[in-house]
C-alpha cells in the first residue's frame, strides 16, 4: 500500500486537491485527484499525474484501490495496486460513467 500526502494545490482557484507518489523506482509524482468511486462495495480513486508544470498533456488516468482508517481520521489515506484485469475494468467503466454524468450535469447547468 502507498501512504498519500493530500495537499491542496497551491494557487489553485478550486482548491483543487493533490497526491504526492513515491514510485516504485524512487521518484515522486504528484496527481491531481479527480473523484473517489465506489464499484461493488470498494472504494477506488482516480488520479491525475502531472508534469513538473501541473499539466497532464496525455490525458492518462491511473486508478487505486482507496482505503482510509475508519478509527484514525488523523490517518492518512492509503492506495493499493489493481492487479485483477478484471477488477481494474470494472472501475474503468465506473469511471467512464462517472465522466458521462459529469458532462450531463454540465450541459444541463448550462
Amino acid at each position: 500500500m502507498r501512504n498519500l500526502n493530500l495537499s491542496p494545490s497551491e494557487g489553485a482557484e478550486d482548491e483543487e486537491m493533490t497526491v504526492e507518489l513515491d514510485l516504485d523506482d524512487g521518484s515522486h509524482v504528484v496527481c491531481a485527484i479527480i473523484t473517489i468511486l465506489e464499484c461493488q462495495g470498494k472504494d477506488y480513486i482516480a488520479l491525475l499525474p502531472l508534469d513538473e508544470n501541473g499539466e497532464n498533456d496525455d490525458g492518462e488516468v491511473w486508478f487505486y484501490r482507496y482505503h482510509e482508517d475508519e478509527n484514525d481520521v488523523n490517518a492518512e489515506p492509503e492506495l493499493e495496486f489493481i492487479e485483477d484485469d478484471e477488477e481494474y475494468e470494472l472501475v474503468a467503466d465506473a469511471f467512464d460513467e462517472y465522466l458521462d454524468n459529469a458532462e450531463f450535469d454540465e450541459l444541463v447547468d448550462d
